[in-house]
């Protein structure tokens, strides 16, 4: 995989509570971790800071060229669990981090199938064929709202409860993720995002804006245009680009 990152903390907060980490393990054995921290300033950064540390060192410890796909969900899951416990209980024995927490989204790329857990409002996706899917489902209030037809689609992104996540790192004493398993091939790409970028800039504008750039500045390209939109948050922004050449040129 060819994986490139970007974060900021946009233009209206003081600093930036979103964290990620790219692993490039072994050949052909990638991973993507992705937090975005909420809490207070100093709170936020502590949580997602430390979900990325935690699970980043789990995926590194245990990740295997040779595992299977129920070891892969396995092993994701047990590092946000990890991370879950660590942070929990920083929260309810230091005052300062009370009610911290963070989103999570966890990526292994391995033999041409990208396993994702999630939990929160942070997204992960895949342009195909020349079409951008949505692979999560966001843990939201308004995602509540709109599977159970209380509003559209339309009314959802200005919602006043747009920001509240039903799902997070760190609230609570137990966490439960949600896994996807999803097939690739070369070419095809992964974006995975916190809301900084999917609350200013449209589905239709981050499809253009990454098959109009090159693969390396498409990231900055697409912070960019969330704070021409606002940036009223932090991004970031990771893409991953299927590239079976790039991981025979590595070996």
């Amino acid at each position: 995989m060819k994986i490139v990152g970007q974060t900021d903390k946009g233009i209206t907060r003081r600093s930036n509570q979103d964290s990620f980490a790219v692993l490039q393990l072994a050949t052909g054995l990638d991973a993507v971790v992705l937090c975005d921290g909420m809490g207070g300033a100093q709170a936020g950064n502590v949580a997602s800071d430390q979900a990325v540390s935690i699970i980043s060192n789990h995926i590194s410890r245990f990740a295997r060229v040779d595992m299977r796909s129920q070891s892969i969900k396995a092993l994701l899951e047990s590092s946000a669990m990890a991370a879950n416990a660590q942070i929990y209980d920083q929260s309810q024995t230091h005052l300062e981090l009370s009610g911290m927490g963070t989103t999570v989204v966890s990526a292994i790329f391995l033999n041409g199938v990208a396993h994702i857990i999630h939990a929160g409002d942070s997204r992960a996706y895949i342009l195909k064929n020349g079409v951008l899917e949505q692979i999560t489902t966001d843990h939201s209030i308004v995602q509540h709202l709109y599977e159970t037809g209380q509003i559209t689609k339309e009314e959802a992104l200005n919602h006043p409860t747009r920001n509240v996540i039903t799902r997070a790192v760190g609230t609570q004493d137990t966490l439960k993720v949600d896994y996807n398993m999803v097939d690739y091939a070369d070419g095809d790409m992964f974006l995975i995002c916190s809301d900084g970028l999917t609350n200013f800039v449209s589905e239709e504008q981050i499809q253009e804006i990454i098959q109009e750039n090159d693969f390396f500045d498409a990231a900055k390209k697409l912070v960019d245009k969330a704070n021409e939109n606002g940036g009223g948050d932090n991004i970031t922004v990771v893409l991953a680009l299927a590239d079976s050449e790039e991981d025979e040129a590595s070996l």
